[in-house]
């Protein structure tokens, strides 16, 4: 060889060099990662890549990219890859990249970018449909009684001595009923205690109020048996034992439907109320019996009483307003009563879409907006039905509808716990619809509607001020 050899193509040297040159093409591979030995044999006896193999690294960010995309770093798309069990020889000879590093940061480059939603929690405070509907069921039932045994005493003559020892049961049930709650947080056979030693006291100091009321006589046995059976229903309510309260107060159903059809006589009059009573008596005892069975907790501190005073003193008020409401309308008390039931459901609704704003909204803000959206929705909802109930039966929609919602923004208040705005509140709406009428301010009808009214338009705002932060909820 004299003289310099040209290098231009197509010359004779192209032979030459077609025998020692690689074939650039990039080899064909077969799909997902397992490549034998052969494969690994074929790559050894090549040259050097210069640069990464773009078709193997688009084959890899395809296979994937279900994992890639969610990736918010490059790095999270390396300790993917390290889990895959790629080694540091593998991704130079297969995938032409110097290190785990560059070919994550290739992939996550070639990947668009996906995040997707996490699958939708379980709403932790989905309501049981079939068990608020039977305990508004269940407030009703018990006046079944007064139907059965109007005949047989002066009901009318005596009605004052019934309210004032309803009023001192309702209100010490109340308090009760939160105090069983608080206790049953420790354990459940602590509750059973709270409740067998308050439920009889509640019941003596209601029978007691009776009588000092008339000054004794008859009506005392009638208003012992009322204050009874609440107290006994109240300690079944607490313990979740509603099917056995109704089965309880099956007699008293039962000669109830009767007596369109069926004059029962005076033995059956007396008789069946008293065996729904003795069954609700006897059922109670079982389920405390039961209750008080469960293993103690030791160490856990007793809450303090006056914790639950503000509950009983709704109570009081609530029973109040009530009552004043039933003094015009009597069918109206029937309906606020059957109402409890689906009002707690929306308790329960109210609870479960608070938290869905909260997972919802990034702000304060918005989660205010939604707040009220789900307050408004919650109160219309409870509200709009008894629009027609009390177009059905008589009573003034202006003053039915402000009492209900009264009720139940204070409940709604007091399922979170602030129970002192709402006890205020509704003392003062109670005292002020009684005394307007005997000042001669405004009628009965007047007063307890501009009364409730108000009492419900402070108490949602004091929801909405409350309630609206994200940190009641979380």
């Amino acid at each position: 060889m004299s003289g310099p050899m040209s290098l231009e193509p197509g010359g004779a040297e192209q032979d030459t060099l077609a025998l020692r040159l690689a074939d650039t093409r990039p080899p064909r591979r077969r799909p997902g990662w397992a490549r034998g030995a052969l494969d690994d044999a074929t790559l050894a006896i090549r040259l050097p890549r210069h640069g990464p193999d773009e078709a193997a690294v688009s084959e890899l960010a395809a296979e994937l990219a279900d994992r890639v995309g969610p990736a918010v770093h490059p790095y999270e798309v390396a300790a993917l890859l390290e889990a895959e069990g790629l080694s540091a020889s593998q991704i130079k000879e297969r995938y032409g990249h110097p290190t785990l590093f560059s070919l994550a940061a290739a992939l996550y480059d070639r990947v668009p970018r996906t995040f997707p939603q996490p699958a939708p929690a379980p709403d932790p405070w989905r309501p049981d449909t079939v068990r608020c509907l039977l305990r508004g069921v269940l407030f009703a039932l018990p006046g079944l009684a007064y139907l059965l045994t109007a005949p047989l005493w002066n009901a009318a003559g005596h009605t004052r001595a019934l309210i004032v020892a309803g009023l001192v049961s309702w209100a010490w049930g109340q308090a009760l009923g939160h105090r069983a709650h608080l206790r049953m947080a420790t354990g459940r056979r602590e509750a059973g205690r709270t409740l067998l030693a308050g439920a009889p006291v509640g019941a003596v100091l209601a029978t007691t109020a009776a009588a000092l009321t008339t000054g004794g006589g008859p009506v005392t046995l009638v208003a012992a048996a009322q204050s009874a059976y609440l107290a006994a229903a109240g300690v079944l309510l607490v313990l979740a034992r509603e099917r056995l309260l109704l089965a309880a107060l099956t007699p008293l159903i039962a000669g109830a439907a009767a007596l369109p059809w069926w004059d029962p006589g005076t033995p059956t009059r007396a008789g069946l109320p008293l065996l729904a009573l003795l069954a609700t008596l006897v059922v109670t005892a079982l389920v405390l019996r039961t209750t008080l069975a469960a293993e103690p907790v030791t160490g856990a501190a007793r809450p303090r009483p006056l914790r639950s005073l503000p509950y009983g003193l709704f109570g009081l008020a609530a029973g109040a307003m009530v009552l004043l409401e039933g003094r015009q309308e009597p069918y109206a008390v029937i309906v606020l009563t059957v109402s409890m039931g689906p009002a707690e459901w929306l308790l329960y609704r109210y609870r479960g879409l608070s938290v869905a704003a909260l997972r919802a909204t990034a702000t304060p803000a918005a989660f205010l907006l939604r707040s009220a959206a789900v307050l408004a929705l919650c109160l219309t909802a409870y509200l709009l039905p008894l629009l027609p109930a009390a177009l059905l039966t008589g009573a003034e929609p202006a003053a039915l509808l402000p009492l209900a919602a009264t009720l139940w923004t204070a409940l709604l208040l007091q399922a979170f716990g602030v129970a002192w705005p709402s006890a205020v509140v509704s003392l003062t709406a109670a005292a002020c619809a009684t005394g307007a009428p005997l000042l001669g301010l405004a009628g009965a009808t007047t007063a307890l509607a501009v009364s409730c009214g108000a009492a419900s338009l402070c108490l949602a705002g004091c929801a909405l001020w409350l309630l609206g932060r994200p940190a009641p909820h979380a």
